[in-house]
Parts: C-alpha cells; structure tokens; sequence
C-alpha cells in the first residue's frame, strides 16, 4: 500500500486542520498499486507538478472520473517495475509525463509506458515535473496552435501564472512584443523578468484601453486567455482583424457564450485549446518535450518554482493557487 490524495466529492479545498465532522474534499488515503500489466511501468515519484486542471476537476467544471479519484496529470519519478512487452523504459530510469488518465497526487503509480518520456540527467526532477505539463502548453501555444512570428504581438492573460510566465518567454525569444496582464505589483515585476514589454495591473487600469494605447489601435496578433469569464470579451475586443483568441482556461468561470456575429465584425479566430489534443501522437510527445528540455537547456526557458507542499498538503496547495497567491510553478513533494 502506497498514500495517495483522493477526491471523495467534488467541492472546495478543505483544509486537513478540519474536525473529522467536517467534509474533506481532498483526503490522504491508503491505495493498492499492484504490478505493471502490458506496456505499463510502475513510477516512485520525486515531484508532482500542479495546474489548474486540477482545480477545474476537483470543483466539476471539467467532468472527473468515477469518485472517488487520485487527482493530478503530472509528474517525475523512477521506474520501479515494467509490464510485459516495455522495451523502451527500464528500471532506474527518471522519467516524466503529463497525461491522462489522472493519477500523479501518490507515492507510487501505474503508468502507460509510452506516455513516459526520458527526463534528461542535467534536469532536476522538481524542475521537471514543474515544467513538463506548463511548458509543453506553451510550446503548442506559440508554434502549432498560432505561430507566433517575429514583429507580432502577443497578449498574455495571468503572466506571472506557471503557464503564463512560460508563454511570456517563448514568444519573446521569438521576437515578439509582449503585452501581460497580472493582479499586483510583485507579479507585475517578475512578468517584466520574464519578457513581458508591457505589463497591466488589471487592478488598477483597464486592460482594453491600455491595449489599445500600446499597439496605436491596431490591436494584437493572438491572446492567450486562461481567466475565462472575467476577461474573454475584453480580449476580444484587443485583437486586431483576422486576429486568434485562443481560450486556455476558465481560472475566473466559464465565459459567457460568444455568438458568431460577434467574430465577424472583425473576422475573428476562437478556438479552446487543450494540450493532449497536440500530443495524441507519441511522436508528438517525445518532439513537444524534447524542444521544452532543449529550450531549458539553453536558457530560452526559466523555470521559476516558488512554492513546494508536501503532497499530504495538496489541499493548501490548491487553495492558494485558486486565490493566486501562488507565482510561478507549484509542486507537490511526496
């Protein structure tokens, strides 16, 4: 038997301080692992990174698994054991990944061997799993789902988030002029370390006006938008004709329905774009985490972790991600 966070109902993050009376959404659990079947390998994890996705799941606005369920899509750790058929992973190997099924807030897990990809030596595994998720994200963002070219510019919501900070600094290497938008001052300066041109405190100014003045009303090229509600008609608005606002996620709520005249006025793309929709082959994973890997190693990318939790204290974890006091990456230690 290994420990595991389990979500027994979907709700907020209860806090373990609670009395026993109360709901714990998020439960630190006993779960059986067992042995790798075919093509699968048994992982002893070092580090388990956390996303918002698994925020979305826990309160039900994605659809979870049958409760209850271990939470959590990425990770880093050892392979322990391999299943009958595995040629390509063997023991001792440090490997990560970022996958469905969920399954990464344990010890120890099952994994689909050809989900795993090798995490090269000079690689810190809590940088690994940091990364792995956010910055295959980002990697699809700024060269497949719209690619961000020298000269455009580009307007990143939550620039200081794990994604966010990332996506700033893909496109800037590229040579595009970055435009963030962040909640406070501290987070204001890391997004100006992380490439942003330009940085909006939404708080304090609006973020379509401000827009506006940067690009002389000509709007912007892509928005990257993981707020949702809050945000999505004001990127709209930013973007230039033929311009691409692709969604990300919904950190404020599920935006309102966007009906398709609004798009025409301008001839607007929108699309929701999700990361295991541009790796569903194993080519296209090993390619999308080797160009993030080789990017780390050249400095393109930094990596900031600026919060770890024991796993146990997932709960917490979650918490101050949803009240975005977290910057950065945050990762889960078992």
């Amino acid at each position: 038997m290994v420990k595991a966070i389990r979500v027994n109902e979907l709700g907020g993050p209860e806090s373990f301080n609670r009395t026993k009376s109360q709901n714990q959404v998020l439960k630190w659990e006993d779960v059986e692992v067992g042995d790798p079947k075919d093509g699968e390998i048994r992982i002893k994890h070092k580090a388990i990174g956390l996303n918002f996705l698994d925020v979305y799941y826990r309160k039900g606005q994605l659809e979870a698994p049958t409760l209850p369920y271990t939470p959590g899509a990425e990770g880093v750790g050892v392979v322990t054991a391999v299943g009958p058929g595995v040629t390509d992973r063997k023991v001792g190997e440090l490997v990560g990944y970022a996958c469905y099924p969920m399954g990464s807030y344990a010890e120890e897990r099952i994994l689909s061997a050809d989900k795993a990809v090798p995490v090269p030596p000079s690689v810190n595994p809590v940088v690994a799993a940091s990364v792995l998720l956010k910055g295959m994200t980002a990697q699809y963002l700024v060269h497949r789902c719209f690619k961000v070219q020298p000269g455009h510019t580009v307007l990143v919501h939550a620039a200081a988030g794990g994604t966010g900070s990332l996506l700033c600094q893909w496109a800037n290497a590229i040579g595009a002029t970055v435009i963030g938008t962040v909640s406070t001052k501290e987070k204001a300066t890391q997004a100006k370390e992380d490439g942003c041109h330009h940085v909006i405190i939404y708080k304090e100014e609006d973020f379509v006006a401000r827009v506006n003045e940067i690009t002389s009303g000509k709007g912007v090229e892509v928005v990257y938008d993981s707020v949702g509600k809050d945000t999505i008609q004001g990127s709209l608005a930013c973007l230039k004709i033929r311009g691409y606002l692709v969604s990300i996620g919904d950190a404020s709520g599920a935006p309102d329905p966007v009906p398709l005249p609004a798009l025409g006025a301008k001839s607007l793309f929108l699309t929701r774009a999700g990361l295991f929709q541009y790796t569903v082959t194993r080519e296209e994973l090993v390619e999308t985490a080797a160009d993030v890997f080789a990017n780390l190693a050249s400095g393109v990318l930094r990596v900031r972790v600026n919060r770890t939790y024991p796993l146990l204290h997932a709960a917490q974890a979650h918490a101050d991600l949803e009240n975005r006091k977290t910057t950065g990456s945050v990762v889960l230690l078992p």
